[in-house]
């Protein structure tokens, strides 16, 4: 599994027109952030200073906090009218409150929204502002470590399989010498092996290395793109085929509990409760696949929850659930279990996308399924597999039966059962625990650069 996709956030707050609480002069605010995973409790990250006798602070205080893509990161900013030295805040004017997720403020860079009461209700006066930066102080050491090894030595190897490359030779040189190189006025080094020189009198070298070019390009991030403006176009498929088990059986894995719940549900709100965050409109498509469905009752392998072919749309993860209850007393669980279709449709929009300038979206498909597929040779070009875990390439990339081997690792499989206990959010961690790599590695092998400049300003 995938590392998670972790990076430090600064989190800027400003407010605007605040309800003015004191006599005789004005409000004395602070911001208070409190943070939540999942079903946890609130807890208390910072709080920025105090701002004397002002509606419309702006708050030196920054919040620096580590962003986690793969799970929902519930923010709490409390605005507070301080009038004394205690720490305890319930003695101090409540001004208002804005409940809004990480995600969220990522995606949109700047998120301003009117300011509540703690019932919800509108606090009838007030704004505030988030504004979130990346901190990419590690990405500048990075860089500069590499920068000084270039100083030192480069070092040539023989490239094995195996791993034992063998060492050619290695030189110095500078970041500076390569970047001067050009092809009529090239940069050569000669490449010399410490021990062949000691062992041989007559050795000069093991080869002249000449550089012609030398670029700097910049990589970007997984929040780069994200803060620059892409978008994740999200789609849910759901299995309806017949080894599922009659829904009305409890046995089943469409039958939906007196809770309300089944493992199909719990799977979509999971990973879609993560994943709406990246998308504006939060219009998803959602499908079924392996069902007889009305009025033919023919087979079908794509058709849409709503049973809206022109507009097969859903309102938000909501609307996906309600189009999937609606839909499953509707039809017959049949088969086969069939990806391609699905794969190829969503496909044929991302391959659409490609043909923008920038990376401006990227498309995400959610197969939820109980079993085996049983057209691999159409959904992956002839490969040859016997078991789903091998979709997922975290061994070595997928190879059809020529050997061919696929361009990224684009397949994340998780077994469902094996987070029927564990913490409600686990599930979409391990979902999109390669997504934040998938996205970056893709837009830079296509040299696409985020729509907008996600620099700060």
């Amino acid at each position: 599994m995938a590392a998670q996709c972790v990076t430090k956030v600064e989190l800027t707050v400003s407010c605007n027109n605040l309800l003015d609480k004191d006599i005789g002069s004005k409000s004395d605010p602070l911001c208070v952030l409190l943070m939540s995973t999942s079903d946890s409790q609130w807890y208390e990250v910072e709080r920025t200073e105090k701002v004397q006798n002002c509606l419309s602070p702006k708050f030196a205080k920054k919040f620096v906090i580590d962003y986690y893509f793969e799970i929902v990161q519930k923010l709490k900013f409390g605005i507070y009218d301080i009038d004394n030295k205690t720490i305890d805040l319930s003695d101090d004017d409540f001004l208002g409150e804005l409940e809004c997720t990480l995600g969220q403020v990522v995606s949109s860079r700047k998120l301003t929204r009117p300011l509540v009461l703690k019932n919800k209700s509108p606090a009838g006066k007030g704004t505030i502002t988030i504004s979130a930066e990346e901190i990419k102080d590690n990405r500048v050491v990075n860089f500069e470590v590499q920068a000084r090894k270039l100083d030192n030595k480069v070092e040539c190897y023989d490239y094995d399989n195996d791993g034992s490359h063998d060492l050619i030779g290695s030189f110095e040189t500078t970041m500076t010498r390569l970047q001067e190189a050009s092809r009529t006025s090239p940069a050569e080094f000669e490449c010399i092996n410490s021990k062949k020189k000691q062992k041989k009198k007559g050795y000069k070298n093991s080869g002249v290395v000449s550089v012609k070019h030398c670029q700097v390009v910049k990589e970007y991030t997984f929040l780069d793109y994200i803060m620059g403006g892409c978008q994740i176009n999200f789609t849910v498929a759901i299995d309806f085929t017949g080894s599922n088990g009659d829904p009305r059986s409890p046995q089943s894995l469409h039958y939906i509990s007196p809770q309300g719940v089944n493992e199909y549900l719990s799977a979509i709100w999971s990973v879609g409760n993560v994943i709406q965050d990246y998308d504006s409109d939060k219009m998803f498509p959602a499908f079924g696949f392996g069902a007889q469905i009305p009025p033919t009752w023919q087979v079908s392998h794509e058709f849409p929850l709503n049973f809206n072919p022109s507009n097969p749309f859903c309102a938000g993860v909501e609307g996906v659930v309600e189009a999937y209850r609606v839909c499953l007393p509707q039809v017959k669980l049949y088969g086969p279990t069939n990806f391609s279709p699905i794969i190829n449709h969503v496909a044929c929009f991302a391959k659409q996308a490609l043909q923008q300038t920038t990376a401006s979206q990227y498309f995400v498909l959610l197969i939820i399924t109980d079993g085996v597929i049983t057209d691999m040779d159409e959904t992956l070009g002839g490969a040859d597999f016997s078991a789903m875990e091998f979709l997922d390439g975290d061994d070595g990339r997928l190879r059809s039966l020529s050997g061919e081997a696929a361009m990224r690792d684009i397949v994340q499989f998780v077994p469902f059962r094996q987070f029927q206990n564990a913490p409600s959010q686990a599930l979409a961690q391990s979902v999109l625990a390669e997504l934040p790599q998938q996205v970056a590695s893709f837009f830079s092998s296509f040299k696409l650069k985020p729509p907008h400049d996600p620099s700060p300003s």
